[in-house]
């Protein structure tokens, strides 16, 4: 399917129109076209805002995209949603994605938290770039990756950047066991209620700052 407006226009979650999203697009955007543009920013938001998959905040103010330059850090879906506004407020179509995905690397507390492998939503953005809807997931910073072994997730623009079925060492990493399409905005009302459904304590334990880091380098030390 051929972007529509919808993929153009900002939404409360995917807010384009916010002026801290606006100066960040133009900042990062850099290149002779779409696809150099896209991928400055898909590295900008890989890299510039760190993973922490244990402080989620289900809450719009929480999840929209604005929200994540305001705290540096963010998890797949805000982090996504980041990245569709951005291109988004240069003028590159974009839509967010997601699926259910099996986990094989993870840190004992978040396995605790969720009590299972199955991450179900993971978000990923959608760029139309060259005629054609090119996936891209900027969830796991540089960073993270040297530390946890992973090998860093690319995007060159013209092939999909998804998760690696292994790790650098060979290891069973992230499988995709459902897919759940593409929005042109945000479903917060259903991943909200799915994720409080089948991950009570993921949600209502707090976790303090910098806390996935460490447990990621104490745990691959």
């Amino acid at each position: 399917m051929e972007p529509t407006a919808a993929t153009l226009a900002p939404t409360p979650l995917i807010d384009s129109d916010h002026p801290d999203v606006v100066d960040f697009a133009r900042r990062h955007a850099v290149g002779d076209d779409d696809r150099e543009r896209a991928v400055a920013l898909y590295l900008a938001v890989r890299d510039g805002f760190r993973y922490d998959p244990y402080r989620i905040d289900l809450s719009a103010d929480g999840m929209r995209a604005s929200g994540v330059l305001a705290r540096g850090y963010g998890w797949c879906v805000p982090k996504a949603a980041l990245l569709a506004a951005a291109a988004r407020a240069v003028g590159i179509a974009a839509r967010l994605g997601y699926a259910d995905v099996r986990n094989h690397l993870s840190t004992e507390r978040l396995r605790r938290l969720l009590g299972t492998d199955l991450y179900i939503w993971h978000g990923y953005t959608e760029l139309w770039l060259d005629g054609a809807w090119r996936k891209a997931t900027p969830a796991f910073n540089l960073g993270l990756c040297e530390r946890f072994g992973l090998l860093p997730l690319e995007f060159d623009g013209v092939s999909d950047s998804i998760y690696h079925p292994y790790d650098r060492a060979g290891q069973r990493h992230m499988e995709y066991v459902h897919q759940r399409g593409s929005f042109d905005d945000m479903p917060l009302e259903r991943i909200a209620a799915d994720i409080v459904a089948t991950y009570p304590n993921w949600v209502a334990e707090p976790v303090s700052a910098d806390s996935f880091t460490a447990d990621v380098e104490r745990e691959n030390a």
